[in-house]
């Protein structure tokens, strides 16, 4: 059976992303690894194991064309309400809570923030299928 570990993305200022990630999700710095051309940094949150992956392209300047084929990757959390005013404080520019119904019912809340290079990420209310 296959097992998620990690998601890799490629940033253009590793100082830039580690804080935001730090800061944003609690993520923290679990390995990094310096090569010739590139630097692979591993962030990861205490209570999982699935890390994101920052390569960082030694010489690159231009921005990466993150095209229309991204989607996003999404993070849960216990209160969306005090995490969304906490981004909006910290300068993170979320965009507005979504309350997604189906059936009647609450499927999901969240709201979604783009990190430095431009990905979406999106954030949770813990209910339901979103653990």
């Amino acid at each position: 059976m296959a097992k998620a570990i990690h998601m890799m993305i490629r940033v253009l200022d590793e100082d830039r992303s580690v804080d935001f990630y730090t800061r944003a999700f609690g993520l923290a710095v679990a390995e990094r690894l310096d090569f010739d051309s590139f630097t692979l940094i591993y962030l990861k949150a205490p209570e999982s194991p699935f890390e994101i992956e920052l390569t960082v392209n030694k010489g690159r300047t231009d921005p990466y064309d993150l095209g229309d084929g991204y989607g996003h990757v999404a993070v849960t959390v216990d209160d969306l309400d005090a995490e969304h005013a906490r981004f909006e404080a910290a300068g993170f520019a979320p965009r507005k809570i979504v309350e997604f119904n189906r059936d009647g019912a609450l499927l999901a809340r969240f709201f979604f923030v783009k990190d430095p290079d431009g990905y979406e990420i999106e954030v949770l209310q813990r209910h339901g299928r979103y653990q």
